[in-house]
């Protein structure tokens, strides 16, 4: 658990310091920043401690939008470590003639549970926001990459892919959001498939909650291995 929280602790600092350094003074501020925290904990007969939380830092100019992800995930059952899992995303969009935008995303995995020491992909491509109404958008991208993994047995894999990938934002109501990313990146010997689904309630200005589910399956896992995970998570969440 401290493991988590120490690695999680630089994160935090390096999306502040981002945040920070806008040079640019306007009445709305062009950077946003959030925070997100869950934390659950059992005592007497069972022993368990459960730890979700990420950082999100973006901006939008009138050319760029970038965004920076970061998430660290530990549980424990009577001491005993079930799940540490650390991730990091960055993406930057370029903006052609509306709605067409070019991308360039990339992500980086640990997931000490997946027989693999670490995923990295990289892609670029070509996005469009299909539908851009007054609180509903919708993003559809489609690229060429390329992933990188080691595996626990310190086996390396390099492959090119394919990555495709849709965003839905919809404000339900002023004080709730729903949102679902659904991510598929098709490689050479191994496809991996994510979807993310929330829904957020605003507390008050700055506090919301938010309920989180992720699936996630891969095409070839390492023996022993399960090949789709799941993650049901409830969070609390600072907007900066």
């Amino acid at each position: 658990m401290n493991k988590s929280i120490t690695l999680l602790i630089p994160i935090l600092l390096i999306s502040g310091a981002a945040f920070a350094e806008d040079p640019v003074p306007t009445p709305e501020s062009l950077w946003k920043a959030s925070a997100e925290l869950g934390y659950v904990a059992t005592s007497g007969n069972t022993k368990t401690q459960t730890l979700n939380a990420k950082a999100m830092v973006s901006t939008e100019r009138e050319e760029w939008r970038h965004k920076l992800e970061a998430s660290a995930l530990n549980a424990s059952d009577n001491s005993v470590t079930t799940a540490e899992k650390y991730s990091l995303t960055g993406q930057s969009d370029y903006k052609l003639e509306k709605p067409n935008y070019l991308f360039g995303n990339i992500a980086y995995e640990n997931d000490k549970f997946s027989g693999y020491k670490y995923r990295v992909s990289e892609a670029i491509g070509y996005g469009r926001r299909v539908v851009d109404e007054t609180g509903l958008t919708l993003d559809l991208e489609i690229g060429p990459g390329a992933r990188q993994s080691k595996l626990d047995d310190g086996t390396t894999q390099s492959e090119a892919m394919a990555r495709t990938a849709a965003r839905l934002n919809w404000a339900l109501s002023d004080t709730s959001k729903f949102e679902e990313f659904l991510l598929v990146e098709a490689g050479e010997d191994v496809t991996v498939t994510k979807s993310v689904t929330s829904l957020s309630s605003q507390i008050n200005g700055s506090l919301s909650m938010k309920v989180t589910y992720t699936y996630k399956t891969t095409s070839e896992v390492p023996v022993g291995i399960d090949d789709t995970d799941t993650e049901t998570a409830i969070t609390l969440v600072y907007n900066f």
